[in-house]
């Protein structure tokens, strides 16, 4: 059994303590810094890609689809990776492949080439995240690792405020190619830093890779998360019901089957679940999951409102998220001192109850919405997801050994990934099924023979003649048309309206499990609960 306290546990046989641990957070920092920032830029990239390689949406789309398909793979095989070929050398490895896809990316003569060399992006930024948060928490003992996740915790919310920022100036002033240059010279600087100032891990066991396990995992996450990304699609005409969504749940079904099969029968499963056994770890994954739905599925709909509904261009809607990243950067290091000293209840009640309260005032967004009232909302939850990140990682790894921190940050990064998977499916369908609802309704309420409909058109025709000349038949259809197209908006605008709404509710939702987390503050040992065992 391991000992009570991680903080009084000698070190392992060849495991070294770093005398520079700022040094490994700041390398660890920029990496992380390099992964989240492309994410962020290609979001906003996907309609001058379509131009530049005359592809369809749909397929434009798998630009996205593809990374984040082989990323999930990764994130639960990273923990086995680390532990075999060790953590530095892992951590190189994943490094390397996302500078080297970046480049490829850059050089892609065709869509399919692009996509292809995401997917080595893809593998790249699967190894980066969770190992790179493995070694910031082995590097720092539990008094001090809330601070130390604090700053890891501003390379992500800073690329999160730079990315729609400067992919929209990028693509508006130079080329698409610019996009995946950025990352090059940072991803060598960074495999420069890591190899002059980590230094290796390795575990002093590594078992077999469960191979039947490997394989139910990397079924069951690539089904369920390309059925719910392909849900909505517009080539998906059958939606939900489609031959493609029911092959896709099925293999996953089957795929989940598999692996926990595999994971009764063998001694070392590729994840290890009895991670869950340990109240704090299991509590935090549903908050992320949770989070994660109410979140980022809601993160899509903002651009959508600012660009189709008041035409904002991707770096003015880039420009609105800069500010709320920085106030993020800002209190991610104070909300790691809280949870150092008090516990992460209070933060994340805090983070929580803001969301909850930023999404709640875009319940009222309109066609006329100032920009205060879109710009305090994103202030507010900048703050907010300041306070969260930081102590549910913190609180998550509390009390998991050294020896298995690779495994669960595989786990945590697996769950925040499924859970902003369903959000935006499930936002996805609400925008798509209230919008219906509301023309309907809009239009229903419309009636031609309408002395206000009569004015509006009357005056829209004066304007369509004033502005386009034509015949009076041709400036009444315009106006007509002009109406019908203002009643779409109206629709698309209540719909973001409800979602929003809706959203707020789901975050609120997740105070609930922050309630039971049994979490104390890690000044010295008092207090502390026994440790998880160290894995065999």
């Amino acid at each position: 059994m391991a000992n009570t306290t991680e903080i009084a546990r000698p070190l392992a046989a060849g495991e070294k303590k770093s005398s520079f641990p700022a040094m490994i957070l700041a390398t660890i920092m920029i990496s992380t810094f390099m992964a989240v920032l492309d994410a962020t830029i290609v979001n906003v990239a996907l309609a001058k890609l379509t131009v530049a390689f005359g592809a369809s949406t749909d397929l434009v789309e798998w630009v996205l689809t593809g990374y984040m398909l082989v990323f999930a793979v990764m994130l639960p095989t990273s923990g086995w990776i680390a532990d075999r070929f060790g953590y530095k050398a892992t951590y190189i490895a994943g490094v390397f492949l996302f500078t080297l896809g970046s480049l490829l990316c850059s050089l892609s003569w065709n869509i399919f080439s692009l996509i292809a060399f995401r997917i080595v992006q893809g593998m790249g930024g699967g190894l980066v995240q969770p190992v790179g948060m493995a070694i910031v928490t082995r590097e720092f003992p539990p008094e001090k690792r809330g601070l130390a996740l604090g700053f890891y915790g501003i390379a992500a919310s800073a690329s999160i405020a730079l990315g729609p920022t400067l992919g929209g100036y990028l693509i508006d002033n130079f080329s698409w190619q610019m996009i995946f240059d950025v990352n090059v010279p940072v991803g060598i600087i960074g495999i420069f830093m890591a190899y002059s100032v980590l230094h290796e891990h390795k575990a002093d066991f590594t078992p077999r890779l469960d191979v039947a396990g490997f394989i139910g995992m990397t079924v069951f996450l690539t089904g369920i998360l390309l059925g719910l990304s392909e849900g909505n699609a517009a080539w998906n005409t059958d939606g939900w019901g489609s031959t493609f969504e029911i092959v896709c749940f099925t293999a996953s079904g089957l795929g989940l089957v598999t692996y926990a099969m595999s994971a009764i029968s063998t001694k070392h499963p590729l994840l290890d679940l009895g991670l869950f056994k340990d109240r704090d770890f299991a509590l935090s994954n549903i908050v992320l999951f949770v989070f994660g739905l109410g979140m980022f599925g809601s993160v899509f709909l903002l651009p959508l409102y600012l660009q189709n509904s008041l035409g904002y261009t991707p770096l003015q809607t880039g420009l609105m998220f800069l500010p709320m990243g920085i106030l993020t950067a800002v209190v991610a290091p104070i909300a790691g001192i809280m949870t150092d000293r008090i516990g992460a209840r209070v933060p994340l009640v805090i983070g929580l109850s803001l969301l909850a309260v930023s999404m709640f005032q875009y319940r009222d967004l309109s066609l006329v919405s100032e920009r205060f009232a879109i710009s305090l909302p994103l202030y507010i939850r900048g703050v907010g997801m300041g306070f969260i990140f930081t102590p549910i990682s913190a609180v998550a790894i509390s009390q998991i050994p050294r020896t298995r921190m690779a495994q669960a940050s595989g786990i945590i990064n697996v769950t925040r990934q499924i859970g902003g998977s369903f959000g935006v499916a499930l936002f996805g369908t609400m925008l798509i099924r209230d919008q219906v609802i509301y023309s309907n309704t809009f239009g229903g309420a419309m009636s031609r023979f309408s002395p206000a409909f009569q004015n509006a058109v009357r005056g829209l025709t004066g304007f369509a003649q004033r502005v386009t000349g034509g015949t009076h038949a041709t400036a009444v259809n315009k106006a007509q048309a002009l109406l019908i197209s203002n009643l779409e908006k109206q629709a698309f605008v209540a719909s973001i309206d409800q979602v929003f709404l809706f959203a707020s509710i789901i975050i609120a939702v997740t105070l609930i499990p922050v309630v039971f987390l049994k979490e104390k503050h890690r000044n010295g040992n008092n207090g502390e609960r026994p440790a998880l065992p160290a894995a065999e």
